[in-house]
């Protein structure tokens, strides 16, 4: 096997007769916007039977990569044989008859950089002229036959958004080189047609995304691939594999209620094709029954045969379906979204479409399995940056995705970011529009202040999820205690209000740590919550309170290029580099850490400190007064720009491995005080996912661990000597760094996204609402459990002057201006 080559992309193209096409291919391929050391040009010459070879050889660039086939092996197997010789950590798929635009590859693995779960990408395909579509979007019949809804359609002016689909088109695509291994490649039983649908549903089955990027685009000739071969060849190969693909990736339960009514339709489409009045074989018919033989069009009996060689091939296709049904990761209702419009017959004849209508309606077939339909909320934008409560939703929103229809909503907006679920942005206020939204859920699930914000989420009578691991409440006591007293009160009393109407409506809990489980139980206590009803059956309470910690990728990081060290001055490959990974904010002590780095650099000159981000990406979250003061202790020490570096922005999500991995330790400080106590810092997770060791501040949950694993270092607080003796262990004390780097790869298997989410996911597949929100055995919208003290409302114009400074902090001034508006409204 060929040694693989990170960030290599290696193009596979096949030439069948059609050599000039092929070395034009080459032309353009050589004129693309990408580095020619990071390009591979793999040619399969697939058993042409003329002179091809020798031309190839003779006319195309000394590095090309040419494999010679002694027969045709079809697409799938020209296709297989080419990655075979390749070595690209990506292989990309262009026809022989394509020309690629200079952004082709480019755009392709920048979407690759996305998110580590895109397995393939599908290029955006025009006609040769440009002027028309070919492939911007996959369908797939509810028979088996994927289909390109837009082929022939005026290209768009626009190049659309990015979004999952269930396969891209053989013509120009893109796959993870190890991801095309572990699925074995194409299939080479179909030869031609729908091996790239296989592929790519057998591809969204194991857990992988298939991403349809626009900016990747390429440009097809269509010559006939079918041409010298008679038409009624290409409808047996389309209804043959059209069974293999159908029968090999849908479920158990789709598969029993379609494959029959499959059958049957190719059989009517045959006919229908053939003109053939299937009449005269009954016995009242005035057929020649001394005729032992039918002129039957071959066109007729396409169909038959193809069932006729599905029938024979059984044996290997149920081997194969056994295989991917037992190592599926994702549902068919999950899968059933990116079918596209399935409703679509393929033949036309009226007779044709009377057969159809009847198999649609007797066998039901048109209504794919339905899963459970879960909301999730975050108050965080989403896009390439993204802060903790956006990483956190949209990881839940991603692993219950995988059995359940998931719409993923952002009150601050979705920017170029693709996933497979749905995303939505709905303003902070905008009830109408989030009142659709809870009606069409079974399931909500929300972090923040969407309860507050909403009053159908407040009214809502459909199971709710409160994601409850930021004790808002107690943030609020360091994070406003630089305001006036009476504001710094009204906020504190807010988040109390806030957290409380959460705690006693929800049906279930999410929290971070055991800690913050037992803390939250005396709230729940004090609300009435901790009852007999909640008790029975349920004596630890985790039916209604569950630990669930921010969690991290189970794919270790790459680094895919250099950030820090060669980019910016001062960071080269001797220096010994700290990274606080996330934002400065007050209850942090960033001050003891950067007088302990001084102290240390007074020894050890190649020291740095790199604060990752300063400007948080949620617009509403100001720059805190800690990172100026900071700034000005850098300054006042002589450290700042040399020694110690703030980055002004915030680091891409999908880009913060390369800062992680050029690190040699990460640092986390803060101060004692009860926020410490109770909070979980996810930026240690950061840390962990990148093998990092750490030094951080005693008293919190990361602290005990650290401690307990020997992860690193933990340090009283506000202790610049302890920390500075800490900082240069783990810096340059090898033996206790290869210790920890032992530890981490251990420690954090427990923490990845699937391991933590594993109790909301066992939820949500078996939702319900909490015993003691049930009165009678039903729900009963604004039931109170009769322990729980009635809620006050209060009045006045200095708290109408509290709520528009929190409403303004929290939501913007569209929030405080709708606040008005409702309560004029109301007054009327």
């Amino acid at each position: 096997m060929t040694a693989r080559k990170p960030g290599v992309v290696s193009v596979v193209l096949v030439n069948f007769r059609g050599t000039e096409d092929t070395l034009q291919a080459l032309r353009h391929l050589r004129e693309i916007d990408w580095p020619a050391e990071r390009l591979e040009i793999v040619v399969v010459e697939n058993g042409s039977g003329d002179d091809s070879l020798e031309r190839l050889r003779a006319d195309a660039d000394p590095g090309v990569v040419i494999v010679e086939s002694q027969e045709n092996l079809g697409f799938a197997g020209g296709c297989n044989l080419g990655v075979a010789r390749s070595s690209g950590e990506f292989v990309a798929f262009l026809n022989n008859d394509a020309r690629p635009d200079t952004a082709w590859i480019k755009a392709a693995v920048a979407r690759f950089g996305e998110n580590a779960r895109i397995g393939a990408i599908a290029s955006k395909v025009l006609d040769w002229e440009g002027e028309k579509v070919d492939y911007i979007d996959a369908a797939l019949t509810w028979f088996g036959m994927g289909y390109k809804p837009l082929t022939a359609e005026p290209a768009p002016a626009e190049d659309g958004r990015a979004h999952d689909v269930l396969f891209g088109t053989g013509s120009a695509m893109f796959v993870r080189r190890d991801v095309f291994d572990a699925l074995g490649g194409f299939d080479e039983a179909y030869f031609m047609f729908f091996e790239d649908v296989d592929l790519g549903w057998r591809l969204n089955l194991a857990g992988w995304r298939y991403v349809y990027e626009p900016g990747s685009v390429a440009f097809h000739k269509h010559h006939a691939s079918m041409g010298g071969f008679g038409a009624y060849k290409e409808d047996y190969l389309l209804e043959r594999n059209a069974l293999y693909t159908q029968y090999k990736n849908l479920g158990d339960e789709m598969l029993g209620t379609t494959l029959q009514a499959t059958m049957a339709l190719s059989v009517r489409r045959g006919i229908e094709k053939g003109g053939v009045d299937t009449t005269v074989f009954d016995l009242r018919s005035g057929d020649d029954d001394s005729a032992e033989k039918a002129d039957v069009p071959k066109v007729a009996l396409s169909s038959l045969y193809a069932i006729d060689q599905f029938v024979s091939r059984l044996p290997e296709l149920r081997a194969q379906r056994e295989e991917i049904q037992a190592t599926r990761v994702v549902s068919d209702a999950q899968i059933w979204r990116l079918f596209g419009q399935n409703d679509a017959p393929s033949f036309t004849t009226d007779r044709y479409l009377e057969g159809y209508e009847s198999l649609v309606e007797s066998f039901d077939v048109l209504d794919g399995p339905v899963g459970t339909k879960v909301l999730v909320i975050t108050g965080d934008p989403l896009g390439q940056r993204m802060a903790g409560p956006a990483i956190r939703a949209w990881n839940i929103a991603e692993a219950l995705s995988a059995t359940h229809s998931v719409t993923l909503v952002s009150l601050e907006g979705v920017g170029d970011i693709t996933a497979p679920f749905d995303l939505a942005h709905v303003r902070p206020g905008d009830d109408r529009a989030m009142k659709a939204m809870e009606q069409w859920a079974d399931v909500i699930v929300f972090q923040g202040l969407a309860m507050a914000l909403f009053e159908s989420i407040r009214t809502s009578s459909k199971i709710i999820v409160a994601d409850i691991y930021d004790p808002m409440h107690l943030e609020q006591l360091e994070q406003a205690r630089q305001l006036p007293e009476a504001q710094w009160k009204r906020q504190v009393a807010d988040a109390t209000e806030v957290l409380n109407e959460q705690l006693a409506r929800a049906d279930f809990f999410l929290c971070a740590s055991e800690r913050q489980k037992h803390f939250y139980l005396g709230q729940l206590a004090g609300l009435g919550r901790v009852n007999p009803a909640t008790y029975e059956g349920d004596p630890d309470l985790d039916g209604l309170l569950a630990v669930v910690p921010f969690g991290l990728a189970s794919e270790p990081p790459v680094h895919v290029k250099p950030v820090l060290r060669g980019v910016r001055d001062g960071f080269g490959d001797e220096e010994k580099i700290l990274i606080w990974s996330g934002g400065l904010y007050n209850w942090f002590d960033p001050q003891t850490l950067i007088r302990a780095v001084a102290v240390v650099a007074e020894n050890h000159p190649q020291v740095r400190l790199f604060f990752q981000g300063v400007k948080h990406p949620h617009p509403g979250v100001p720059e805190m007064e800690i990172v100026a003061e900071s700034r000005r202790l850098a300054k006042e020490l002589g450290v700042l720009d040399s020694i110690v570096v703030f980055n002004d922005t915030w680091v891409d999500f999908a880009d913060r491995q390369n800062y992680l991995l050029e690190a040699d330790a990460g640092v986390s400080t803060h101060h004692a005080h009860i926020e410490t106590t109770f909070s979980f810092r996810t930026r240690i997770l950061d840390y962990l996912w990148a093998e990092l060791p750490m030094v951080v501040t005693e008293g919190d949950h990361f602290a005990d661990l650290v401690r307990a694993e020997s992860l690193g270092i933990a340090v009283p607080a506000g202790d610049v000597p302890a920390l500075a003796e800490a900082l240069e262990r783990v810096l340059f004390d090898d033996a206790f760094r290869r210790k920890a780097v032992r530890n981490l790869k251990r420690v954090r298997q427990s923490y990845t996204w699937e391991s933590v989410l594993e109790p909301l996911v066992a939820f949500v597949d078996a939702p319900h609402h909490a015993a003691d929100l049930v009165a009678d055995g039903t729900f009963q919208p604004g039931f109170v459990p009769s322990a729980r003290p009635a809620r006050r409302k209060k009045h006045g114009l200095r708290h109408d002057a509290e709520l528009v400074v929190h409403y303004l902090r929290n939501g913007g001034p569209q929030v405080v201006v709708r606040k008005v508006q409702n309560r004029l409204r109301r007054k009327k």
